[in-house]
């Protein structure tokens, strides 16, 4: 009599996994993930993808968690006819796709990004689409070029970034691997700015502060200064209480510039840095690619005090 509990809760758990796998069974495996469109259908370097994504997070970063694969599809043409251009190839990653999406989930994303004013030089272009598939099947999208101008959007179908990656994706599609170029100067690499800064001028938690400037001499290394945890705490408090407004890129000039623009540049522990390009002698008078913002005196003081050419 004392056994019998057991047998019946043995052929209960046995039943139990029995339905689970019929209904494995009968949900049948994974669809296939759609294959690269055969033209690009956007009429712009960048900016388009095929359909939206159900992938959870797609609507606060481009590369929401870890996917399990990407496929790079490329679309070679140039700048002046953008629209339609032929499927010339797709790459999957032999490795290194997890990696692509933590670095692109770092980049500024929001709703709608400016892109500013555009160099109209005319030349080579590449739009790109890369599909990641998650593990439970579902794929998010990606659409981003390399262009001669560099004035590219690169996006979900829900949010984009102004952030120029078009290199390090041709790199990908060459190479079958992701391997985010890193400069020897870090005033020289091409900035790509930091998630979050469509929210603030600079995201919490920076560990020092590199202030780059232009040298007087075009072959001389860029001016530089570097502060510590304590003045990027002060700055990124001081930049973050002003009232900011959507950003275009652009500033009015009202003096004659004898204050030279700079940049700084705030490091944290592990992604890529936040950039805040400071223009004094500008209104407004500081720009971080999705958010500009008019100094007050306390800013004024601050960025006077970083500048790379402050004696």
């Amino acid at each position: 009599m004392k056994s019998l509990p057991v047998i019946v809760i043995v052929l209960a758990v046995a039943g139990c996994a029995t339905a689970v796998l019929a209904s494995r069974s009968a949900a049948g495996p994974p669809a296939a993930p759609p294959p690269c469109p055969q033209r690009w259908g956007g009429e712009a370097p960048g900016g388009w993808v095929p359909g939206p994504s159900g992938v959870a997070g797609a609507g606060g970063s481009l590369v929401p968690g870890d996917p399990v694969s990407a496929l790079i599809c490329a679309y070679p043409g140039d700048n002046t006819h953008p629209g339609g251009t032929r499927l010339a190839g797709s790459r999957s990653l032999t490795e290194g796709a997890v990696a692509m999406a933590r670095d692109l989930d770092y980049l500024p994303a929001a709703g709608k990004t400016p892109l500013g004013p555009c160099t109209l030089m005319g030349g080579p272009m590449t739009n790109y689409l890369v599909r990641f598939v998650y593990d439970d099947g579902k794929v998010l999208w990606l659409g981003s070029a390399e262009e001669v101008n560099s004035c590219v959007t690169t996006t979900n179908g829900a949010v984009s970034s102004p952030s120029y990656i078009g290199p390090e994706i041709t790199a990908a599609y060459e190479s079958g691997t992701w391997r985010p170029v890193r400069p020897a100067d870090p005033c020289q690499g091409r900035p790509t700015g930091r998630r979050g800064q469509n929210k603030q001028m600079v995201p919490e938690g920076a560990v020092s502060v590199l202030a780059c400037g232009q040298s007087d001499r075009p072959d001389a290394p860029a001016v530089r200064r570097e502060h510590d945890a304590e003045t990027a705490e002060s700055l990124t408090r001081a930049l973050n209480s002003l009232g900011t407004r959507p950003g275009d890129n652009t500033c009015r000039r009202i003096s004659d510039l004898r204050e030279r623009p700079f940049q700084l540049r705030f490091r944290y522990p592990d992604g890529p840095a936040a950039i805040v390009d400071v223009m004094p002698g500008c209104v407004p008078m500081v720009n971080n690619g999705l958010l500009q913002a008019d100094a007050d005196d306390t800013v004024r003081e601050l960025t006077k005090a970083a500048s790379p050419y402050a004696r």
